[in-house]
């Protein structure tokens, strides 16, 4: 894998685009710097391509990451800044990852970097947005979207011995619970609508999520102000596999693909289906 992070300001667009006066301008990247600058106000975007295959039995390489770096500068940039000055707002995240990807696709399969396979190419429009698409699924889009909710817990099984619910959970026994701010990662993936260029119109996405989700856990007790865990330990294994419940018949014409649920900074459970 490797990641690329840059800004499509006016100056990179024009060139993109052919404009004239514009023919020798770079885009903005800065990164040596972690993050990219622009001229203007700008949509700073990331992009991430994984790629597989087997490494050189000398240098241990599937590929020099400068190659992968070339490769995204000199045609996943320039493609994802004509679209933008053709469409400007009006474009959506699933038309501009699928256009990427497939420039990307047609310049491995010429050659440009022999010897790796594509596997995924993922977009991110905002630090919490992201578009994805799939090598072998290319006519659909993965749409990631990040939400959160605060609520508290006490990890207790009634089954168990007092004794016992204190030896499986320490502290997170405690009969008055504790509490977490909780980041969930709804993912779904669809066909892109020719109407709305959306896998799912962003804002019924966020609403469906809202309503089904966050309305229901936000500032709850979770064990005792809600149905979902009065008999279900709220582990966060078990929150995942709920709120997969809570969505997977709600998102259609999508699918739902993924529900990620960060209990901390440093712990996750996921719940999927093939």
């Amino acid at each position: 894998m490797r990641e690329i992070r840059f800004a499509i300001d006016r100056d990179w667009a024009r060139a993109a685009h052919g404009e004239s006066g514009f023919e020798g301008a770079l885009p903005v990247t800065n990164s040596w710097g972690g993050w990219p600058s622009a001229v203007g106000v700008a949509p700073h975007l990331v992009l991430r391509i994984t790629v597989s295959g087997i490494p050189n039995a000398t240098t241990g390489y599937l590929v020099n990451i400068q190659e992968l770096d070339a490769l995204l500068r000199r045609f996943a940039i320039p493609s994802a800044a004509r679209m933008l000055l053709a469409s400007g707002v009006g474009l959506t995240g699933e038309r501009l990852v699928r256009e990427v990807y497939r420039e990307v696709a047609s310049q491995l399969r010429a050659g440009v970097s022999p010897g790796i396979t594509l596997v995924l190419l993922q977009l991110w429009t905002t630090p919490y947005l992201s578009y994805a698409v799939r090598s072998g699924a290319d006519d659909m889009v993965e749409l990631t979207q990040c939400f959160e909710f605060s609520a508290s817990h006490r990890l207790h099984v009634p089954t168990l011995s007092a004794e016992e619910n204190r030896r499986v959970f320490g502290k997170c026994n405690n009969p008055n619970g504790h509490g977490h701010n909780y980041q969930v990662e709804v993912t779904v993936a669809g066909e892109v609508s020719p109407e709305s260029g959306a896998v799912l119109p962003l804002p019924q996405f966020e609403s469906i999520v809202k309503h089904e989700v966050i309305d229901r856990f936000d500032h709850k007790h979770l064990n005792t102000d809600t149905a979902d865990f009065a008999a279900r330990n709220p582990s966060v294994e078990n929150i995942a596999h709920r709120i997969w419940e809570l969505l997977e018949a709600k998102v259609s014409p999508a699918r739902l693909r993924r529900v990620r649920v960060w209990e901390t900074a440093k712990t996750y459970a996921e719940y999927s289906q093939p």
